[in-house]
Formats: structure tokens, C-alpha cells, sequence
């Protein structure tokens, strides 16, 4: 997988969070692909189970935006960078993220180990 082909797949990914469509997410990954959450933590294994976690608790539509970039590639692992920033419903930017994802791809340009890392970098937020 190119460096090309790695920014259009971060694109996907994008898309297919947006979207909430099934196929779509599954489509990224293999079968027997592993999804970890903060760096390992909440590890969830085959593609029907990621599937599941990411249309568990979807996120509405227009809620937030993201921007991922490639940063490295050693091979089939691959290192994005990026930001993700999530909306209140009136519009006003809530929570400001950081991101780090390494990627395993197999043959046919899906992911088959996906770890992300992710650290809050936006204002602290107002007390309940």
C-alpha cells in the first residue's frame, strides 16, 4: 500500500464514521482484524465485532469533523497523524483530540491491526 492509497484510506475511514453504514466500515478491515482503543486497551477482535463497536454508540451527523494524515510507512505498517473535533449540538466546538493510529494492512488493502492513540488537547471543559 502506497503512501496514496494509505491517505485514501484514511479518507474511507472518515467517511465510514460519518456515514454509520455497515458495509462501509467493514470494508476496511479484514476479517480477522484486531481494533484496539488508547493503545491497546478495549481490543476488539474480527471485523463483524468492530463493525459492532463502531455503530454501538454512533455519533450524529455533523458532530464532529476529522482530518488524518499518513506520517510513515515501514512496509505494511503504516502511521497516521491527526485531529478530531467534536460539536455540541448548537454548533460550538466541545472537545479538541489528537490522534496517533499504527495500521497493519494485508494484500488486499485492508487493515488487519488498527491501535489508535488519542490525547484531549482542547480547552478544559465547564463543570457540570
Amino acid at each position: 500500500m502506497t503512501r496514496t492509497d494509505f491517505a485514501a484510506w484514511l479518507d474511507r475511514y472518515i467517511e465510514a464514521w460519518r456515514s454509520g453504514d455497515a458495509a462501509a466500515i467493514g470494508d476496511l478491515f479484514s476479517e480477522d482484524a484486531v481494533y484496539s482503543y488508547q493503545g491497546g486497551s478495549d481490543r476488539i477482535d474480527g471485523r463483524e465485532a468492530i463493525v459492532a463497536s463502531w455503530l454501538k454508540d454512533p455519533d450524529p451527523p455533523g458532530s464532529f469533523e476529522a482530518r488524518y494524515e499518513p506520517l510513515a510507512i515501514d512496509g505494511d505498517i503504516h502511521v497516521a497523524r491527526g485531529t478530531s473535533r467534536y460539536f455540541d449540538p448548537d454548533g460550538s466546538s466541545r472537545d479538541d483530540y489528537t490522534n496517533l493510529f499504527v495500521c497493519e494492512f494485508d494484500a488486499e488493502g485492508r487493515c488487519r491491526s488498527f491501535t489508535e492513540w488519542y490525547i484531549r488537547t482542547g480547552p478544559p471543559r465547564a463543570a457540570a
